[in-house]
């Protein structure tokens, strides 16, 4: 699985991007964050690294800017989504 830097990285490489195009903002998801550095969790109940996505995915929202779009109970799920408004 996929470790924090990874995640990182790929959070950092889309923000990029998105400044580059000159959109406003971005909308990220576990999820999606997971398929494309090539890592997805497993089903439910077995150790994975969905909780490693989310909090870095929360690093960068408590910098500011950003708002949480949608997020369960549990707070780490592959359907945790923020938006980040750009330039960051």
């Amino acid at each position: 699985m996929p470790s924090p830097g990874e995640f990182r990285d790929e959070l950092s490489a889309q923000v990029k991007r998105a400044t580059e195009q000159g959109r406003p903002h971005m909308e990220v998801n576990a999820g999606e964050l997971h398929r494309k550095i090539g890592g997805y969790p497993p089903e439910s109940g077995k150790q994975h690294s969905m909780p490693s996505c989310c909090n870095v995915m929360r690093e960068e929202f408590r910098k500011g800017n950003a708002e949480i779009v949608f997020e369960t109970d549990s707070g780490q799920s592959a359907s945790f989504t923020v938006r980040y408004m750009l330039p960051r």
